[in-house]
Order: C-alpha cells, then sequence, then structure tokens
C-alpha cells in the first residue's frame, strides 16, 4: 500500500497518475469486501451452531427427564393404589357418524376419544411444563383399560402411525388420545316407522377396576361434534346428544358405565316417493274402475286383479328397508289400508256383478211367465 502512495507521488504523467488510483481502488474494495465476507461467515458459523445445539440440549433435557421418571416405575399398578380412588375424566371428539343399519340395528361412529388422569409418580421439576411425546411412551406407562360395552366391532386407526397423543404435565397429569371406529349396537324401536325417533347409546367402562379403584367423570365440554352435513346418516337427521352416567353391578364388583346417546330423527323423503306416493295413486287407479260399465266384465277384473298385485308388491318392497320385527309398524298400517281399499273396489264390483245378474234372471222368469200367461189366455180365447 505505502509503495503505490509513493509511486503516484513520483509520477509525472496525468495518465500514469490515474492508472495508480484506479489500480489503488480497487484493491482496497477488494480488501474491504473479503473482510465483510469473513464477518458475515462467522456470523453464519455462530448461528449455525446455537441452531444446532439449542435442540440437543432440549432434546437432552427432555431424555433426562423420561429416564427419571421411568425409573422404578412399574406401569402394572395404577396411580395412588391402595390410597385413593383413581378419577379419569373423558370427553368425545365426534368425526363422523354413520351409516346407520336397520337391518342389523346398529350404527358406526368415528371419535377421537380422550381421557386424562393424575398420576403422582410422574411429576418432575423442569423449565418445560408439557412433555408432548408420540405413541411410543404409551406402553411404557400406566393407561385406563376402557372398553366400549356396546361395540360389536372395533378399529383403531394405524397410519401412517398409531393414532394416539400423549402428553405429561408437570404436575403429574396425563392426557391420552386415541382415534377409534366403532360399530355399536342400536336397538331400534319401529312401531312408528317410518316416523321415528332413535337414541343409539355408545356405553364405556373399566373392564377390570371396579368404582372403588376407578371412578369416570364427564368434563364440562365433554362432547364436541365436526359439521354434521359431512356424516353419512342417509335416511336419517341429527338432533342432539345426551349424557349419562350409571352404576352396572355384576359378579365382580361395581362398575362406573359412562354412556352418550345420540338422538336421530328419520327423514320420510325416501319413504314418500318410494312408498306412499305409489301407494296412494294404486289406490286412486282402483276407483277407475267405478266409472267403467259394469257390463265391461274383463276390463274391470282386469283393473282390479292388477292393482290388488301391485299393492302386494309395494308391501314387499316396503318390508325390506327394515328387520323382520313380529309387531306392527306405521308403514304396515298404511299399507295394509290401501291395500283393504283396492281390494275393495274388487270385491264392490264381484257383489254389483251377482246382484245383476240374479236380477236379470227374475226379470227373464217373470217375462218367460208373463209370456206363457198371455198365450194360454189367447189360446183359451180362441177356443
Amino acid at each position: 500500500m505505502s509503495f503505490l502512495l509513493h509511486a503516484v507521488l513520483k509520477a509525472k504523467s496525468f495518465s500514469v497518475h490515474c492508472f495508480i488510483i484506479f489500480t489503488l481502488s480497487l484493491f482496497c474494495g477488494t480488501t474491504v469486501s473479503s473482510d465483510k465476507t469473513d464477518d458475515e461467515d462467522d456470523e453464519d458459523q455462530t448461528v449455525n451452531k446455537t441452531w444446532v445445539l439449542a435442540p440437543k440440549i432440549h432434546e437432552g433435557d427432555v431424555t433426562r427427564i423420561l429416564n427419571t421418571l421411568l425409573q422404578g416405575y412399574d406401569n402394572k399398578l395404577r396411580p395412588d393404589i391402595g390410597v385413593r380412588t383413581t378419577v379419569i375424566e373423558t370427553d368425545l371428539y365426534i368425526n363422523s357418524i354413520g351409516p346407520v343399519d336397520p337391518i342389523n340395528m346398529e350404527y358406526t361412529i368415528d371419535i377421537i376419544f380422550v381421557q386424562t388422569w393424575y398420576d403422582s409418580r410422574l411429576k418432575f421439576n423442569s423449565t418445560m411444563k408439557v412433555l408432548r411425546l408420540n405413541s411410543n411412551m404409551v406402553g411404557k406407562i400406566w393407561i385406563p383399560d376402557t372398553f366400549f360395552r356396546n361395540s360389536r366391532k372395533s378399529d383403531a386407526h394405524w397410519i401412517t402411525t398409531p393414532n394416539r397423543l400423549l402428553r405429561i404435565w408437570s404436575d403429574g397429569r396425563v392426557l391420552y388420545t386415541l382415534r377409534l371406529t366403532i360399530n355399536a349396537e342400536c336397538y331400534l324401536q319401529l312401531q312408528n316407522f317410518p316416523m321415528d325417533t332413535h337414541s343409539c347409546p355408545l356405553e364405556f367402562s373399566s373392564y377390570g377396576y371396579p368404582r372403588n379403584e376407578i371412578v369416570y367423570k364427564w368434563k364440562t365440554s365433554s362432547v364436541e361434534l365436526s359439521d354434521p352435513k359431512n356424516w353419512r346418516l342417509y335416511q336419517f337427521a341429527f338432533i342432539g346428544v345426551q349424557k349419562r352416567i350409571d352404576i352396572a353391578h355384576t359378579q365382580s364388583g361395581d362398575y362406573v358405565v359412562m354412556t352418550i346417546f345420540f338422538l336421530l330423527s328419520r327423514r320420510m323423503g325416501y319413504f314418500t316417493i318410494q312408498t306412499y306416493i305409489p301407494c296412494i295413486l294404486t289406490v286412486i287407479l282402483s276407483w277407475v274402475s267405478f266409472w267403467i260399465n259394469k257390463d265391461a266384465v274383463p276390463a274391470r277384473i282386469s283393473l282390479g286383479i292388477t292393482t290388488v298385485l301391485t299393492m302386494t308388491t309395494l308391501s314387499t318392497i316396503a318390508r325390506k328397508s327394515f328387520p323382520k320385527v313380529s309387531y306392527i309398524t306405521a308403514m304396515d298400517l298404511f299399507v295394509s289400508v290401501c291395500f283393504m281399499f283396492v281390494f275393495a273396489t274388487l270385491l264392490e264390483y264381484g257383489t254389483l256383478h251377482y246382484f245383476t245378474i240374479n236380477k236379470r234372471g227374475v226379470k227373464e222368469k217373470e217375462k218367460k211367465s208373463k209370456r206363457k200367461s198371455s198365450v194360454s189366455v189367447i189360446t183359451t180365447f180362441l177356443d
């Protein structure tokens, strides 16, 4: 740098002065930019080191907490065994309900089942207040043995990983959620079919712990619903939800049974189109025979038999949409009344035809007798 300045001062030519100054500026600019680049590289390395080291410290803290909690932990024993009752707070998130199968008297429901309880063995002291863990931790701690009492088939979701969530708070509170699809029993009372309403239950309780060891409770907002427009209820409309807590008395003890009822009302649109309107039109069609001449026997007989067979077919089709129950439903009563109207029209023509034939026979006999009497009078007069 000093050599270049000395050359500038001793140069006598203007062009030489300009060349030396230009070279000096380039040299200084390159030096400054290289200094800036070095500073930026140092800052990036510092940031990268901080970004890499922070999770390792955080991960090490969580690992230390978990190792401490699980040391000597026996997941076969419930919390506070022999000391106090374990209280489990439950709530549900309803993803969807349906379809409802009236033939097998069951319905399908997709839920996220949430359970919360306190386990004093899982308390820890740390700046972290909550440990958010995946399903791999579930088998290492105690969880309730909850089962659904009226389920015929239950499936847990395992794609792409088990749909389970576990969270542990520093005060020992544990949150455990599980997504399930359940086919549950729902015994339908079909006396008012298809104008019926139903309350389909979903019951759950502990399988092995009686109420002196485990007690279930509902949370304040215990049931949350997704948008019912996406549910596959088809013939039913969702009305609401009711909750109840019962005690089941068994030989192995008394168990707390939690029950949630889903209130459903049947929509009549399908049955109006498929059954009610065809039956009404068939009855009206059978009345057409009243405007046909009573002497047109083939026309009236064919119309009456056709309407009777049509009503028989409609009653058979209507019965296929619900189970073979032994009692009479509102649909059976309506179809039976329509069938009686149709059958009455055919019976009416048979009765009418019978009496008209008898009257004709009587009149013909009277005419014959009159003719015979007139002939006999004429013959006697001629004699």
